[in-house]
């Protein structure tokens, strides 16, 4: 079954990965999600890692309400640390205070700074592998096929490992910059908008005018990347000064168009539409 990436810590220890770094002269380690184009190695957070004299460190940022159901940390109701507590081991009852982000201030980017010499100490303390929690998540076979066989995957979650280190690890604050993740298609349509900027170490970032992402929904038949494609066939729509766009039915942006507040697009009728180009502010759109 996909182990998840909380798979890595016996991978390192199993491949001889990690008696390889350290022996290498390696003591630090940056992992982060292969989706999230922020997460570029910052010098500044390597040297407050090192100088904290912590075994863990998690970079975790303002929850906004594209984020609510993310990965957020928690306190464990008995003894001190920190833990990560996700969607899926959430009970149903519990949804809503879980998205609360007035509760749950901070969640999880899944930038951890790790010192190897501390793993490498944990693991041997534990028999080789970390004690995470398993995820079990509903799926179906084919993840395009909603009505394909229903399947249970089991995963665990790197950044639970916060947990095994007890007072030891620790959590930063990081700017929202640092989180730009592709999960989906509505995140590549705030990526390909003007809310972003190429830097010049080749990075891609949240422009300084804007907090967070604006907050994008597309209908199912934009989750997949061609049929995303159809959508901004004649250009991305500008998002800089948008917070919430949402769209239903089968669309097609027109060329120039631009997203102020909050809009939603809706094509009711069976047959592909064109937005035509132009500034749409507050308002909802039929076509």
């Amino acid at each position: 079954y996909p182990p998840g990436h909380g798979d890595l810590y016996a991978a390192l220890q199993g491949s001889g990965q990690l008696d390889k770094l350290i022996n290498d002269g390696y003591r630090y380690m940056f992992v982060s999600n292969a989706d999230n184009l922020g997460a570029t190695l910052d010098t500044r957070i390597l040297a407050h890692f090192a100088k904290s004299g912590s075994a863990f460190l998690m970079e975790v940022a303002d929850r906004t309400a594209a984020d609510k159901k993310g990965g957020h940390l928690a306190r464990p109701a008995a003894g001190g640390g920190l833990l990560l507590r996700e969607s899926a081991q959430c009970p149903d009852e519990d949804a809503a205070a879980f998205q609360d982000i007035s509760r749950h201030r901070y969640f999880n980017t899944n930038n951890l700074w790790i010192d190897l010499k501390a793993l490498k100490a944990e693991l041997a303390k534990r028999g080789g592998f970390l004690p995470l929690p398993l995820i079990c998540n509903k799926k179906t076979v084919d993840p395009r096929d909603k009505q394909s066989a229903p399947v249970l995957q089991l995963e665990t979650a790197m950044g639970a490992a916060i947990e095994c280190f007890g007072a030891d690890a620790t959590a930063l604050v990081v700017p929202r910059k640092r989180f730009s993740p592709v999960k989906s298609s509505a995140d590549l349509l705030a990526l390909r908008s003007d809310c972003y900027e190429l830097r010049e170490d080749g990075s891609l970032s949240l422009k300084a005018s804007r907090d967070g992402p604006p907050l994008v929904s597309l209908d199912d038949c934009y989750k997949k990347v061609d049929d995303f494609e159809k959508l901004v066939r004649k250009g991305a729509p500008s998002l800089i000064a948008c917070s919430k766009l949402k769209v239903k039915g089968s669309v097609v942006f027109g060329e120039g168009c631009e997203f102020k507040g909050e809009v939603e697009v809706v094509n009711s009728s069976e047959e592909e539409r064109e937005l035509p180009g132009g500034v749409y502010e507050d308002e909802t759109v039929t076509l």
